[in-house]
């Protein structure tokens, strides 16, 4: 992909990942591959905001050379330590080494113990600014979103904001702008990305979404670092963002389960079943044979979890716990729920998810239900009954 302009002078300079398929240490899967977006600002000085994955340094001095020559890039701005984002910055440094390096302390931190560079720094913290010319570059910190050193740079004669992993999405695409996309994948993506990275940061998000109002920040453009750029109506995703902090949900269930020898599956879709007739919207998955992102991005929106797992040495399922693991890590909030499981001889899978349940603050509205082996007939019964109740008990709280 070559440069393109998004505003007067202003150019995305950033590469297309059309390959790449699971993030963040294979924990999040990115079906539609993504982009590394970086932002090329030319004035009397000229800025480079982030930069790209190392292995595309190629790419991304390739894109900047269609507008200036890299040599005369005089600020290096970093928003965010993380490899996917910086990695390409020890390459630019070599072709402008007196350049400026602009980041947090926390970020100059976190590189010089990545790459060890002997650059110019000049950290900044909220409010500082730097004179372009005719633009501005105005810095504001944003800690834990998601990183300790992230940080938004903001161009206000353009009223345009760069705030590296807050509003993007894993999205690869030929078109740059959020008015020429498939608009279902562009809120799947956003979705997805905002449930398995910055669900944790919840509060925080609403506290920074906050104090950009306080500051009464024009926003006529946002330009992440994954994904397309916001130009037709940024406010969408600031509203979705504000929705997801605040953990507001619908009636709806997601049945996640784990199953050795099919009996735990065939729970769950009974379970299922007894939902479905009372029209509540569910999603149900096996967390061993599907993309567990997109279990994580269904949940963000869904009030109820069902979880079950077959029982394996008194425990659940050894993928089952470790998605419960990184549930727990998203710290859900105002979700209700309730175990299920089979067994042989021994239960003890079903009580544990139970306890997990409680530890993440899901809060239990039906006792847990477990069959030996093969479900029967009567049991059957039961189970669909079960899951009639817990839609029920999902309405009325």
């Amino acid at each position: 992909m070559s440069a393109i302009k998004i505003q007067e002078g202003v150019y995305w300079v950033g590469v297309v990942d059309w390959n790449v398929r699971s993030f963040h240490g294979h924990t999040f899967n990115t079906k539609r591959g993504s982009t590394y977006n970086a932002y090329l600002i030319v004035d009397e000085k000229i800025a480079l905001v982030d930069s790209v994955y190392g292995p595309f340094s190629k790419e991304l001095i390739a894109n900047i050379s269609e507008i200036v020559p890299p040599e005369k890039i005089d600020y290096m701005v970093v928003n965010h330590v993380e490899t996917d984002h910086s990695g390409s910055v020890p390459e630019i440094m070599k072709l402008c080494p007196k350049a400026k390096v602009i980041g947090t302390e926390k970020c100059k931190l976190g590189m010089t113990r990545n790459y060890y560079g002997s650059w110019d720094w000049q950290t900044v913290k909220s409010g500082d600014k730097i004179s372009l010319g005719k633009k501005t570059l105005t810095f504001l910190e944003a800690p834990m979103l998601h990183w300790p050193d992230s940080m938004f740079t903001y161009l206000p004669e353009l009223e345009l904001l760069m705030p590296n992993d807050a509003f993007g999405q894993h999205l690869a695409t030929s078109k740059r702008f959020d008015d020429e996309v498939n608009q279902f994948e562009l809120m799947d993506e956003s979705a997805a990305y905002y449930a398995n990275i910055l669900l944790p940061f919840s509060p925080l998000v609403i506290r920074k979404i906050e104090e950009v109002v306080k500051l009464g920040i024009p926003i006529k453009m946002i330009a992440p670092s994954h994904g397309i750029i916001w130009r037709k109506d940024p406010g969408k995703i600031i509203e979705a963002y504000l929705s997801w902090a605040r953990n507001e949900t619908k009636t709806k269930v997601v049945i996640a389960y784990e199953t050795m020898w099919k009996s735990t599956e065939i729970m769950a879709k009974r379970i299922a079943d007894g939902i479905a007739s009372t029209g509540v919207e569910l999603v149900i998955a096996d967390v061993a044979e599907t993309d567990n992102t997109n279990i994580i991005k269904e949940m963000l929106d869904a009030k109820g979890y069902l979880i079950g797992s077959s029982t394996h040495g008194n425990d659940m399922l050894p993928q089952l716990a470790g998605f419960l693991a990184f549930l727990k890590d998203m710290k859900p909030k105002g979700r209700l729920g309730a175990a299920f499981g089979s067994y042989g001889w021994a239960g003890g899978a079903a009580k544990n998810i139970e306890n997990k349940l409680k530890e993440m603050g899901v809060e239990p509205v039906l006792p847990l239900i477990q069959c030996q082996f093969v479900p029967d007939k009567q049991e059957m019964q039961k189970l669909f009954e079960y899951g009639v109740e817990f839609a029920k008990r999902l309405s009325t709280k």
